[in-house]
């Protein structure tokens, strides 16, 4: 009877780590997939983060040339402005220099001529007046 308790005893153990045995296979092949789950996520972020640093490598090479078109087209128009302004100050001098020079056209023609027939330098001076 001891041999039959022994034996249905270590039985029931067998029986117990074979139930045991099998659960650890089942969470093994379950682990098994999570882990190449992960691994597949882990290669397309590797994908990913070499993907995005291209992108920042590109992004960085289009903003340093947007910086050296700006800083051409600063200076260009910085010339620009300054042939401008120069050109302004000309035109400037040149009108003020005419209207002088109508002045004193006007000043030298006698009242009584002035009256009669006028110089063209008046109706020049006045289209000039007009044109302001």
């Amino acid at each position: 009877m001891h041999a039959t308790l022994q034996a249905m005893v270590s039985m029931g153990l067998e029986v117990l780590l074979s139930v045991l045995l099998a659960a650890t296979l089942v969470y093994c092949i379950v682990l098994e997939r999570r882990l190449a789950s992960v691994r597949k996520g882990q290669d397309g972020l590797k994908r990913m983060i070499g993907d995005l640093n291209g992108a920042i490598a590109n992004a960085g090479a289009s903003l340093r040339a947007l910086k050296m078109a700006a800083g051409e087209a600063a200076e260009t128009l910085d010339d620009r402005l300054r042939r401008a302004r120069a050109l302004s100050d000309e035109l400037s001098l040149l009108t003020n220099s005419g209207e002088r020079i109508a002045q004193r056209f006007d000043r030298a023609v006698p009242m009584a001529q002035q009256s009669s027939s006028p110089l063209p330098s008046g109706s020049v001076m006045n289209r000039l007046k007009a044109v302001r």
